[in-house]
This record gives C-alpha cells, structure tokens and sequence, in this order.
C-alpha cells in the first residue's frame, strides 16, 4: 500500500523528466551541519542552480541577478527592500563561510558583485577579474524582484498567444512547471512568439535548449530556424 498518496501530501512528487542539478558533496555532508541560517543555505543552493543554467566562461551570478531572482525572493517570504536585504546578508555569510567566492568590479561609475562557487579555478577567474586581465562587460542589469499584482500564469499566457489550451498541452504545461522556472517558459511562449513558432513543441524546444546549453549571463538566447528545427 502507497502510504504518502501524492492527493494527500503538499507536493505531488517528481515529475518523470526531472532535471538534476550537480551539488558539490560536502554542501549535503559536513557543510549542511554546520550551516544554521535558512538564508545563507538558500542563498548557496540557488546560486548552484543559476550557475548551472549559465553557459560559456567565466560563470558567475550577480547580486542585482540574486535580488532580481523570483525564486530566491519567494523562498525568503519576503518582498522588496527586505527580501534584498536577506540576499544579501544570506550572500555575506556564504562568502565568510568560503563556500562561495565573490569579487567586486566597477562598471557604468557602479560597483557589482559577481559570485561564483568557492573552487581554486574560480578563485583565479575573479581575481583575473578584479585586475581587469579578464573582461566579463556587459553586466546583467536587474532590478530586484518584487510580486506582480496581476501576471497571467502559464495557461493564460499560452491561451493568450499560442492557441486553445487542450487536455494534453495542459498536462505538458504542469509537467514544465516543475521542471523549468516560471519565468522560462514565460519567455519561452514569448520567443515562440516573436518567430511566429506558435507551438508548444517549438517552445519545449527552447526550454530543453536553455536546459543544455544555458541562457548567458541571465538573458535569453534568440532561435533562429537553423537553431531549433522539426
């Protein structure tokens, strides 16, 4: 007998296509005993997530991308200038435990923070980085995220711009949510869009692209029809 029926708990388990993300071990050993602040612990966790999504070199997250994160913001319960803030501290500690590795660049007369995990490759990138031998312009801009009062959600948005909204595409649309951020398939739909692809196949075929091959520096990649084809 099933005794934690997926209609009884509060998530409804894995989807089949989950995606796995790599952890480096000690994080979900020694590391996860000591950690004692639920927003350092987040903080570190999502970075390992955004960092994986990133493609080309040097890899690194921003705090504006950090405070910008829907995510990150919602997990913290918090909105605004608090939940930056949590960030932030969250980031503080993750540095001084040295689980992370940050370093500090000027950019427009502004200065940023790019973090990156703490490995002795990465720490020669940024300190390559903070010499400027190594050159990382443009910066991501990102505004911190704050909750929309009305944002249709993926089956409006669908409905809205690509067609009626089946039973099958329905399910298709759950199972990506669990698999991909919201605001994936958001810009996803909207690329689809833009190149009159108006099929949920061509926009799962943008979100498996993303999966594979990153989105840059937090933006989105353009598909041209060599790069997506059916």
């Amino acid at each position: 007998m099933l005794m934690n029926n997926p209609k009884d708990t509060i998530y409804k388990g894995f989807p089949r296509k989950v995606r796995y993300l790599p952890v480096p071990a000690p994080l979900l050993e020694s590391l996860l005993e000591e950690i004692d602040d639920l927003a350092e612990l987040k903080c570190t966790l999502r970075v390992i997530a955004m960092l994986h999504v990133k493609k080309g070199h040097p890899r690194f997250v921003t705090l504006g991308e950090l405070q910008a994160d829907r995510t990150l913001t919602r997990s913290l319960g918090q909105d605004g200038d608090s939940a930056s803030q949590s960030i932030e501290q969250g980031m503080a500690k993750a540095v001084r435990r040295g689980t992370i590795a940050v370093a500090s660049v000027e950019e427009s007369g502004a200065r940023q923070q790019l973090f990156t995990l703490n490995t002795e490759v990465n720490r020669t990138t940024l300190e390559k980085i903070a010499e400027g031998t190594t050159q990382v312009s443009p910066l991501p801009v990102s505004e911190p995220w704050v909750e929309p009062e009305d944002t249709p959600n993926i089956f409006a948005l669908y409905e809205q711009n690509v067609g009626m909204l089946s039973p099958m595409i329905a399910d298709e649309l759950r199972e990506a949510e669990e698999l991909y951020p919201v605001e994936w398939i958001s810009e996803a739909i909207r690329e689809a869009v833009g190149l009159n692809k108006r099929s949920w196949r061509y926009i799962s075929r943008i979100l498996e692209r993303w999966e594979h091959e990153g989105r840059g520096h937090g933006k989105p990649g353009r598909y041209s029809k060599k790069a997506v084809r059916y």
